[in-house]
């Protein structure tokens, strides 16, 4: 029996297919960074240099060169070593391993407390803003216009806003505040005397002012202080032991070595105390 052969299948048309290229890896750049980290660049300008100490001398020097008595040395830690300062006029560095040649030596002298450097002189002004050790120590600073307006707003602001609750505040708290600043006398004192007194020292010291104004104890303090005054608690001589002034039942003892009227303060922000404060708030 003749087998009949089936027809071979069809191949199928290839396709038009792109090419795909292997990437092409260069090692040529391998040892450069990855991204170069930009140092800040120095400003060229004139400097002022000042002494921070309150008594100025008219002419005072300070070392130029490091030396066993007086060390002249900046850890550098990118390099992990300590390294010599030295001022040199004709150097365009101020440290020693990066002198070359012959060095002729400056000196670096304050007159009346400041020393004024011009922009030219650069070596001079980066050993001072950043190197010295006096600069690191806080001796010498440089004089920054900026950060020093900066304070002279944030003062003039803290004043305004001592004088503006200074004018607005009632009179027990002005009394309480200036307690602490005059003591008892307050006692003798009228009302716009205590409050010129008040506008006054808002005015003088307003960092001060605005600390006790918002000390919730210099308030509880007073409190205490009139209470006594008026006979309504009493104070035993010894300055240890609260006690009502009608009955003499004791009020409280005073811790060993604690201000009397700051201890019956923190007693008024107890429990028992509220209602004793509240008791001789009534009275008052």
């Amino acid at each position: 029996m003749a087998t009949t052969k089936k027809p071979a299948a069809k191949k199928a048309a290839p396709k038009n297919e792109t090419p795909v290229e292997a990437p092409v890896v260069s090692f040529d750049n391998i040892d450069k960074p990855l991204k170069e980290i930009a140092k800040p660049k120095w400003e060229y300008k004139d400097r002022l240099y000042e002494m921070t100490q309150a008594r100025k001398p008219l002419v005072y020097s300070i070392p130029t060169r490091h030396s066993a008595k007086v060390p002249l040395l900046y850890f550098d830690e990118e390099k992990g070593y300590n390294r010599e300062l030295r001022y040199a006029t004709n150097q365009k560095s101020c440290f020693v391993d990066e002198q070359e040649g012959p060095v002729t030596m400056g000196r670096i002298v304050f007159r009346e407390g400041v020393l004024s450097v011009p922009k030219e002189n650069v070596a001079l002004q980066q050993m001072l803003s950043l190197y010295h050790p006096y600069t690191k120590q806080g001796k010498i600073t440089e004089y920054n216009p900026v950060a020093e307006a900066e304070q002279e707003v944030a003062g003039i602001e803290d004043a305004l806003e001592a004088m503006n609750m200074a004018a607005s505040m009632d009179i027990d708290q002005a009394e309480a505040i200036m307690r602490v600043e005059l003591g008892s006398a307050v006692s003798t004192m009228s009302s716009k005397e205590l409050k010129r007194d008040l506008l006054v020292f808002a005015n003088k010291n307003p960092y001060l002012f605005l600390e006790l104004a918002n000390d919730d104890n210099v308030h509880l303090r007073n409190i205490g202080i009139r209470a006594t005054e008026m006979g309504i608690i009493k104070l035993s001589s010894d300055n240890r032991t609260f006690s009502y002034g009608s009955t003499d039942r004791k009020l409280m003892t005073v811790p060993f070595d604690e201000h009397p009227y700051s201890a019956l303060a923190a007693y008024f922000k107890t429990d028992e105390g509220m209602e004793v404060l509240n008791a001789i708030e009534k009275r008052l």
